[in-house]
Order: C-alpha cells, then sequence, then structure tokens
C-alpha cells in the first residue's frame, strides 16, 4: 500500500474538525475515496473465516493444505500485480478513475467467489479482488491527499488507515452473522461486493484529484474544485504552490530520467536514496515476518489450534483481535509524533517478540498435556472409522491427541468432558457425524486445552504491540524518508516488497505448521521478529520533526544507530537555550 496513513499532529486533528463541521464535502471525499481502505480491510479478514467453511464444502481443500494457501495467499498476489499497474493507471487514467475501476474488478471478484462451483474458481476470483485491493490500496489515499487542504491532509488520511482496520472488524462480524446461514462462505465473500457498489456510487458524484487535472493542463477544472474544498483566502496559495511543485517534478524527470530503468539506475547511485531503501525495505519486510498476516488470514484457525473448536466461538474471539488492531491504529496516531518513529518500532518489536515466546510456551504446552487416547473407546467406532495410522502403529499407549492429529486423523472428545480421554478417528465427514451423534465435541485442527483461553489473550495483546508500531509506522516512515525526486520508485519498491514478503508468509504459515507445529512456527516469527529488531536499530534512522531535505543530508552523511540525537530536534533546544 504505497504512501500509507501520514502522521497527523494535534493541530491537525483540532483543525480537521473545524474544518468537517463547517464543510461536510470534505468528509464525504475522505469517507467516499477511503471505502478503498474498507475493502483492503474486509478482503484481508473475511478468508480467514470463510475457510473454515470452504473446507466443509470441498474435500480437496480440506485435505490439501497447500490448496488452502493458495485461496488465501492469491489475493495478495493479485494486489502486488495491481500495486505494480495502479502508479501508471493513476497517471494515464485519473486517481477517480482508477478507484472506479478497482470497484469494478473487486465486485466481479466477489460474485465470482460466491459462486464459485470449484476451488479453482475461488482461486480466480481472489486473484480478481486482490487486483482490486492492489489498486484501491495505493490510490485511495493518493486521491485523499491530492484532494484534501494542506492543513489537514495528514488527519484526513488517516481515515484511510481507520477504515481498513474497520474493514478488519466488519468482516469478522459479517463472518459471525453468517454462521448459520446456508451457504456460510458464499455470502461472507459474496457480501464484499456492496461496499464496492457503494463506492462505486460515491465516487461517480465525486470530482477527479485537483492536482491530476491541473497536471493534465486543465486548470478552471481544477480551480472549481479547489473552492469547495479551501477557503477563499487560500485558494491562490494552493494554486501557486500546485503550479510550482508540478514545475520542479517536471525538472526532476528530466534529471533522472522518464523510464523505469533509468529512475532505478538513478536511485541506487544516489549514496542518501541508497539508505533510505535499506531503511525503507527493511521496515516494510519486517512488518510482514513478524507474522502478522497469519494471524489475519488465519485467525480463528489459530483459534481452533489453541484447542477452541467451536467454529463461531473462534470467529468471535477473532473479532476481539481485530478490534484490538482498531484500538493500536488509533494509539498510532496519537505516539508517533510523540515518541517518533525509530522508537516506536523498536518497543513494537521488543513487545511482539515476548508475545510470540510466550504463543510459543502456550502452544508447547497445550501439545505436551493433550488428552490421551482411549484404545477401547477407539475401537469401538469400527475398524473403518479409526485412524489408520493408529491402527499400524506399534505402540498405541504412547498416542495422545495431538499424535492422532498429527498423523492427519481427528479426536473425537470423551463424552464426560473434553480434555479426558478420547478417540483417535479417521477425519471424514462421516466419521464426525458419528462422533456428533454421541454429543461429542470433534477436533481437527488443535487439541482441547484448559489454557487454550491463555492464546487468545496473548494473542490480543501481539495484535496490541503490533498495530501502534510495526503496523502504521513502516507506510509513515516510507512516505518520509526518500527525496521528493524519488518518492515515487522507491515508494513503489517497498509497497513491492511489502506485498511479497505478505505472500510468502501467508503461502507457507499452513505447511509451517504441520511440519514445525504451532510452537515451532511462533518461534521461527519470533526469530525473525529478533532479525527485524537489529536491522531496523542499525539501518533506520528518526525521521521525526525531519523536513525530506534534512532526512536526505542525514541520509548523506550516514547514519550512526548509537547516535540517538535528532538533529533537528537537537537544532531547536540549542535555540531554546540561548
Amino acid at each position: 500500500m504505497e504512501g500509507g496513513p501520514e502522521a497527523a499532529s494535534k493541530q491537525e486533528f483540532t483543525e480537521f474538525w473545524k474544518r468537517a463541521t463547517s464543510s461536510p464535502y470534505i468528509m464525504r471525499l475522505a469517507l467516499s475515496a477511503g471505502i478503498g481502505g474498507l475493502l483492503f480491510g474486509y478482503d484481508t479478514g473475511v478468508i480467514s473465516g470463510a475457510l473454515l467453511y470452504i473446507r466443509e464444502d470441498f474435500v480437496e481443500v480440506d485435505k490439501k493444505l497447500w490448496l488452502q494457501e493458495v485461496i488465501v495467499s492469491m489475493a495478495v498476489a493479485g494486489a502486488i500485480i495491481g500495486a505494480a499497474l495502479g502508479g501508471w493507471m493513476n497517471d494515464m487514467l485519473g486517481r477517480k478513475t482508477s478507484i472506479l475501476g478497482a470497484d469494478i474488478v473487486f465486485f466481479l471478484g466477489a460474485i465470482v467467489m460466491a459462486i464459485a462451483p470449484a476451488p479453482w474458481v475461488l482461486v480466480v476470483g481472489r486473484i480478481l479482488v486482490g487486483f482490486g485491493v492492489g489498486i484501491a490500496s495505493m490510490t485511495s489515499p493518493l486521491y485523499i491527499s491530492e484532494a484534501s487542504p494542506a492543513a489537514i491532509r495528514g488527519a484526513i488520511v488517516c481515515i484511510n488507515g481507520l477504515l481498513i482496520t474497520f474493514g478488519q472488524f466488519l468482516s469478522y462480524l459479517i463472518n459471525l452473522a453468517f454462521t448459520k446461514t446456508p451457504g456460510t462462505w458464499r455470502w461472507m465473500l459474496g457480501v464484499a461486493g456492496l461496499p464496492a457498489v457503494v463506492q462505486f456510487v460515491l465516487m461517480l458524484t465525486l470530482p477527479e484529484s485537483p492536482r491530476w487535472l491541473y497536471n493534465q493542463g486543465k486548470e478552471n477544472e481544477s480551480r472549481k474544485i479547489l473552492e469547495k474544498i479551501y477557503r477563499a483566502d487560500e485558494i491562490e496559495g494552493e494554486i501557486k504552490a500546485m503550479r510550482e511543485a508540478i514545475e520542479q517534478e517536471k525538472q526532476e524527470e528530466g534529471l533522472i530520467g522518464q523510464t523505469l530503468g533509468e529512475k532505478m539506475k538513478a536511485a541506487f547511485s544516489n549514496v542518501a536514496v541508497r539508505r533510505g531503501l535499506y531503511a525503507g525495505v527493511t521496515a516494510q519486510v519486517a512488518q510482514q515476518f513478524v507474522g502478522i498476516n497469519t494471524v489475519m488470514y488465519y485467525s480463528p484457525t489459530i483459534v481452533q489450534f489453541a484447542g477452541i473448536a467451536s467454529k463461531s466461538t473462534a470467529l468471535a474471539l477473532s473479532l476481539v483481535t481485530s478490534g484490538l488492531n482498531a484500538v493500536g491504529s488509533i494509539l498510532s496516531m496519537l505516539c508517533i509524533d510523540k515518541y517518533g518513529r525509530r522508537k516506536l518500532m523498536l518497543l513494537s518489536l521488543i513487545a511482539i517478540i515476548i508475545c510470540l515466546l510466550t504463543l510459543t510456551g502456550v502452544f508447547y504446552q497445550a501439545a505436551t498435556i493433550a488428552p490421551p487416547i482411549d484404545n477401547v473407546d477407539t475401537l469401538s467406532f469400527g475398524a473403518n472409522a479409526t485412524c489408520q495410522a493408529y491402527l499400524d502403529a506399534p505402540n498405541v499407549s504412547s498416542w495422545n491427541c495431538m499424535k492422532c492429529l498429527k498423523a492427519e486423523c481427528a479426536f473425537c472428545a470423551s463424552t464426560g468432558g473434553n480434555h479426558l480421554s478420547g478417540a483417535c478417528l479417521a477425519e471424514t465427514k462421516e466419521v464426525r457425524a458419528v462422533c456428533g451423534e454421541q454429543k461429542r465435541v470433534w477436533f481437527s485442527d488443535g487439541c482441547p486445552s484448559k489454557i487454550g483461553v491463555l492464546a487468545v489473550i496473548v494473542l490480543g495483546l501481539y495484535i496490541l504491540a503490533y498495530s501502534p508500531g510495526m503496523g502504521s509506522v513502516p507506510w509513515v516512515l516510507n512516505s518520509e524518508i526518500y527525496p521528493l525526486r524519488f518518492r515515487g520508485i522507491c515508494g513503489g519498491i517497498a509497497a513491492v516488497s511489502n506485498w511479497c514478503a505478505n505472500l510468502i508468509v501467508s503461502l507457507t504459515f499452513l505447511s509451517l505448521i504441520h511440519a514445525l507445529g504451532a510452537a515451532g512456527t511462533f518461534l521461527l516469527f519470533a526469530g525473525f521478529s529478533t532479525i527485524g529488531l537489529i536491522a531496523i536499530y542499525l539501518l533506520v534512522p528518526e525521521t521525526k520533526g525531519l523536513q525530506f531535505e534534512e532526512v536526505e543530508k542525514l541520509l548523506q552523511k550516514g547514519f550512526n544507530p548509537c547516535d540517538c540525537t535528532n538533529p533537528k530536534i537537537d537544532e531547536e533546544k540549542a535555540s531554546t537555550s540561548k
């Protein structure tokens, strides 16, 4: 998502409320375009709950972990393509037209998913939805920032970030609402088309970006739009600033070239830009390799790994973690200008590592104390219903629920309680039905555990640790660490790096769980987070309060990680002391 939420100061928020109340048009514009962020958030969250029911309808999906991963991650693959083409679409077709096009593609993808007769059709729908998300994720913030008064631009753009987290929260709410409805996952995925239709209709009533129009030589149209957004005494100043900025951009294009190859060569030959890319890409990749999207895409599944078998309960608990993500986004707005980008990321990563190590311990303990297998109870279901690996095992006395699940079978809990000895059975719909007829609980993803609730609590703390720091700051950092003439190309590189890291994590999570277990997988993410902590400490400077030119000078000079001072702040302190 190129150019994520910009930092907004307290003054910006105060001014924002004044302008929003006096000119509802500004709020209408921001909310209408910000639905693109809501689509992004909804698509991120909805698949986590829908996957539980997709597995019930398609046996091949239930049996093949790689197919589950493909269904989840193909939206990310589509988003990479959408983000890569989004820049060209924005420049050639305009911001408004790009958003409208993203809505059409997203709506088609939602319909394809809702009516999918086979898993491969579902994958096609996920790619289409992802393509729309990729375009919207970079176009919506751009449109909002270019069509907002400069005095409140940061606060206005933050609306897009808030709508992303609200979209995730809404997706879990919708998932929970359709758990008892025939068609479950089809409704969950199909409903995603409604916000796209709403945004399409609203955007038809809104203008194109005034900056894009001015760049196209349509100065009169641009002025008419600015008259609706700015106060009368601000219009001429804004037009002058826009004219100067566009002229400067054209001059800079002449210096660095216009083709992608020329821009890339110019960027990597500049030491300040190169160091900025090291910092920006490191922050973006670290954001994904802390494992956040395993939670966003698979949180109900993770809750089931913790021993909570009920799908509706797993979805309800996932709703709580999503709500905490929204709370964290608000905390980020309040803290980022007070504590700085670098410090917030480092503190966030330390807390994330602690949470991941705690999750590792919880899942390890849960696996150790898993209920044992009762041989008599298991065989009472008949040879055809019993797990084949269990029947072939030379020593079944050592088997417990976790060993049964690793053998790709399922655990049918005792009628006396989920934590007592139970049966190890073949994982089929027919056997599951027999288990249910006996009023027993069926566990196929995780074993019943008395400490499973602790895993959910730590998962919530992990979200709170992630969202204010590593959730928002990498986008803010990438919006200000590059020199103006390289912001487009460098921001694109960082955004694609983020999406690619996202794809790797989402495409491998279930396979890692199968190979390493839940404890081993979270330990691996704790290791990645530690590497990210060291890399950010060594490579990422503090940019709080610095102008673009000052950041460039800092990078040109070279960043010393042991020097925690901020040249801008030191300069202000010195002038105050005088």
